[in-house]
């Protein structure tokens, strides 16, 4: 057990989400599940890229913001698109590679060019990324070289 763990609080949408999260990461699994009413579970223990998170079913007293959101760090343009195709299905795409999904938690999906690219030592070429960027709902990795690459 981690000594840190992420916990979710759902209406009643636990179990759900533990299915949707581990169906769209590869390496991921549901552990475990807390007894509820109903045969409903109040819990689910889950893991996705080695991290366990607990889903938990308490009722409409809290709600999700965009406060806290889970960052994805993606390689290519093809692991953005499939993170940001299938997170937010159901849920909503917002600005700057922020998603919401189907439950309300907030992902930032993001490819490790942007941190490369917008920390290089030439502020102009960083700021062209920046531009770039903000102007982006879905992060795009050619259009952020091509900011990066203009005079």
């Amino acid at each position: 057990m981690e000594k840190i763990q992420t916990f979710l609080w759902y209406d009643n949408q636990a179990e759900e989400a533990a299915k949707f999260y581990t169906s769209i990461f590869k390496n991921s699994k549901i552990i475990g599940n807390m007894p509820g009413q109903n045969g409903k579970p109040m819990g689910v223990t889950f893991e996705l890229e080695g991290r366990e998170f607990i889903a938990f079913n308490g009722g409409p007293h809290w709600t999700f913001s965009g406060a806290t959101s889970f960052f994805i760090n993606c390689e290519t343009q093809e692991e953005v698109n499939y993170f940001w195709e299938k997170l937010s299905e159901g849920g909503h795409k917002d600005r700057c590679g922020w998603l919401q999904d189907k439950f309300g938690v907030s992902w930032q999906v993001i490819p490790t060019a942007l941190g490369r690219l917008m920390s290089d030592k030439d502020r102009k070429k960083a700021g062209n990324v920046m531009q770039a960027m903000l102007q982006m709902t879905k992060i795009d990795i050619k259009a952020l070289n091509d900011a990066y690459d203009k005079e």
